[in-house]
């Protein structure tokens, strides 16, 4: 592409940056901009500049959060006995849409992955662990996507969480979402009927490996 404008080159370049975007995409949406007012503009600005600056994450369970803690941990109405593992924040979006669910959540933060170099050290594995352990946690729900990365996570966390590691045996009931979301997909891409079922048809995770 021919800019006349260095300023336009590098916003486009700066668009061509975000993922799914190409140069085409991003002169659209620089164009698009350009059309706008200055002031809608550098409100848009502000807004990005500000949630980077200002976001954090939650320290109970790595949600993102405008305070320490975040809205659903926080909420007393949800039951905080009920435990979903997730792989990242879309993944807790895309449950909230359900509205199936009434728990809390842990962020892993992604999955054990060794031909990506990624190990369970990477990520709130740990924390997952001493949450179950200190919490008043009655069952643990894995809706980690239906991957070979996501099913050896979920051996981990469990050979993490049996007596012979901790100790002592937990009251813990471990389960795993239903397959209905077909085996390497992704949760933020299923259909929010498909995925309420699946949290709604959860299966013991002892019965889901003898099936596999």
């Amino acid at each position: 592409m021919q800019f006349s404008s260095s300023l336009l080159e590098k916003a486009v370049s700066e668009f061509a940056k975000l993922p799914g975007i190409g140069k085409k995409t991003a002169l659209r949406l620089v164009l698009h901009l350009l059309k706008q007012n200055t002031g809608d503009v550098s409100n848009f600005s502000e807004v990005i500049a500000r949630m980077r600056n200002e976001i954090k994450f939650c320290q109970r369970c790595f949600n993102v959060a405008d305070a320490d803690i975040c809205s659903i941990c926080a909420n007393s109405m949800r039951k905080q006995e009920i435990m979903c593992v997730v792989e990242t924040i879309r993944d807790v979006i895309a449950i909230e849409s359900t509205q199936q669910y009434n728990g809390i959540y842990h962020v892993l933060g992604g999955v054990i992955s060794p031909l990506d170099g990624v190990g369970p050290d990477q990520l709130n594995i740990e924390s997952l662990i001493s949450r179950v352990q200190k919490e008043t946690t009655t069952e643990l729900i894995f809706a980690l996507n239906p991957t070979i990365q996501g099913d050896t996570t979920i051996y981990y966390i469990q050979k993490k969480l049996s007596p012979a590691s901790i100790g002592h045996p937990l009251n813990l009931r471990v389960t795993t979402i239903a397959r209905g979301i077909s085996f390497g997909g992704e949760l933020e891409y299923a259909d929010e009927m498909t995925l309420a079922r699946s949290l709604q048809n959860r299966l013991p995770v002892e019965s889901y490996v003898a099936n596999r």
